[in-house]
């Protein structure tokens, strides 16, 4: 199972199957560690019976005769047989191996250290036993030896009650644990599911909306950990809601602004139809012609300002000294046909002047400017309109100047408003080109400022954007992608 399939399941599957492997690893540990624990306890306890025959068959071990004699203690033998459940096996021998007694088919005990009990796991006749070694310095040398020699006592048992203790004490671990890892996870099913009640109860609250309510989502009893996810969740909602907001103020707008024109273009083509007299049915045709484009270009700048308001962006470096110049060269013969003389400022000639943004929204929304100033400052008097560029240490300056007649002083605050005109225009118009120059000032992260012009005479709206990084900046004279 991949990582997307398993994030995909359920949180109590997920967590039993992240924890279940775990906590068996943990039960298998644990029961290496009791079946070590088990035989060392075993083999401590029944090791110091073995060590108990030992001492016994050496206070039976007798030189008096001059050889070597064992008075063995049968009933203590019998008591170690049940003991062991199983028959038990002895040797007594000199180290030579001269002198034997008891089964001489007891493996050899190895380097055995005086005075010093060994236990080891061995085989005898295929059978496997549990042996004890012990070796001491006998208190008399035997008949026709010259010093004292060492005798080796050697006691074997079989390991079946060992095995039978060690069992039973790992089987009691094995039912003990797997009685610990169901109720940890029906303890954590539970957990889980407790946990989870206010998400169950949040999901019902969230269902039972309304599709038109777009309020934020109330939820003080989640977890820690989700309130994060409800805190984006909201954060997206809010911004649908003013998304939905500014689509339905825009179509109210919209409706309202095309009402009247459409009712004047019927209106004209009634008194068109009506006019029988052909030179006044041409001046009814161009003036219904006039107000056609204008409708046409009003519905185009509403069509505009709502691409402009979320319209994907896909910036790329735009050096914009050569932006300008290509944009204000294709305006200078309606410059011409209005009268008015069209200028073009650079920062500083031959300095590159890059931002980073989307050419197609940045073009528009300088025709709109230049539009708007030829068209006004023709009509109202002015002869000039500049385009000026200037740079700080992080911001861009796009700046169209006019000597027309401008918008009041109390008025300027709300240049930029959607369908905002102001109270001393003459020209026919929509009040929605500044408003596209705002929001793709916005969208680039930057911003439109809107000034009188020089002396106060007529119109300054500059477009500041931030400047590109430096690894951006692309030679000057690059002409931008139309």
């Amino acid at each position: 199972m991949n990582l997307r399939r398993w994030h995909r399941l359920s949180l109590r599957r997920a967590l039993l199957l992240a924890l279940l492997p775990g906590m068996l690893l943990a039960v298998a540990a644990e029961l290496w560690l009791t079946w070590r624990t088990a035989l060392d306890a075993a083999n401590a306890a029944y090791d110091r019976s073995l060590l108990g025959a030992l001492k016994s068959i050496d206070a039976s071990i007798s030189t008096a005769s001059g050889g070597l004699a064992v008075e063995l203690p049968y009933r203590m033998l019998e008591f170690f047989e049940l003991t062991a459940s199983g028959p038990v096996h002895y040797r007594v021998a000199t180290e030579d191996a001269l002198v034997e007694i008891g089964d001489a088919g007891l493996p050899a005990p190895g380097q055995l250290a005086t005075g010093q009990p060994k236990f080891a796991d061995a085989s005898y006749f295929g059978e496997p036993v549990r042996l004890a070694s012990y070796a001491r310095v006998l208190d008399r040398p035997l008949a026709g030896q010259s010093r004292a020699q060492r005798v080796v006592i050697q006691v074997a048992e079989p390991l079946t009650a060992r095995e039978q203790f060690t069992r039973a004490l790992v089987v009691q671990a094995l039912s003990r644990d797997a009685l610990l890892v169901l109720l940890a996870g029906a303890l954590l099913l539970l957990g889980i599911g407790w946990a989870l009640k206010p998400l169950q109860r949040l999901r019902h609250e969230v269902a039972a909306r309304s599709p038109h309510d777009l309020t934020p989502i109330a939820a003080p009893d989640v977890p820690a950990d989700v309130q994060p996810l409800i805190d984006a969740v909201n954060q997206h909602v809010e911004r649908t809601r003013g998304l939905m907001q500014e689509r339905r103020r825009f179509i109210d707008d919209a409706s309202h602004q095309l009402r009247t024109p459409l009712a004047t273009l019927a209106t004209q083509l009634g008194y068109a139809l009506r006019e029988s007299d052909g030179a006044r049915l041409r001046g009814a045709l161009d003036a219904l012609r006039v107000q056609l484009d204008e409708t046409v270009r009003q519905t185009n700048q509403m069509l505009l300002l709502a691409r402009a308001d979320s319209a994907p962006l896909e910036p790329a470096p735009l050096e914009l000294h050569a932006f300008a110049a290509d944009v204000t060269r294709g305006w200078w013969r309606p410059a011409r046909e209005h009268g008015v003389d069209l200028g073009l400022e650079p920062a500083e000639p031959g300095a590159p002047l890059v931002v980073v943004a989307h050419a197609g929204l940045l073009k528009e929304a300088l025709v709109n400017l230049l539009h708007n100033a030829i068209r006004h400052a023709g009509a109202g008097g002015g002869t000039h309109v500049t385009v000026m560029m200037a740079a700080s240490e992080r911001e861009a300056r796009l700046t169209v100047r006019d000597d027309g007649p401008g918008i009041p002083a109390a008025e300027l605050a709300r240049a930029g408003e959607r369908f905002f005109r102001g109270s001393n225009a003459t020209q026919p118009g929509s009040g929605i080109g500044l408003a596209i120059v705002r929001s793709v000032a916005e969208r680039h992260g930057g911003r439109m400022e809107v000034t009188a012009g020089d002396g106060g005479r007529g119109l300054a709206v500059t477009l500041v954007l931030p400047l590109a990084p430096a690894a951006a900046v692309r030679p000057a004279g690059a002409k931008p992608p139309r």
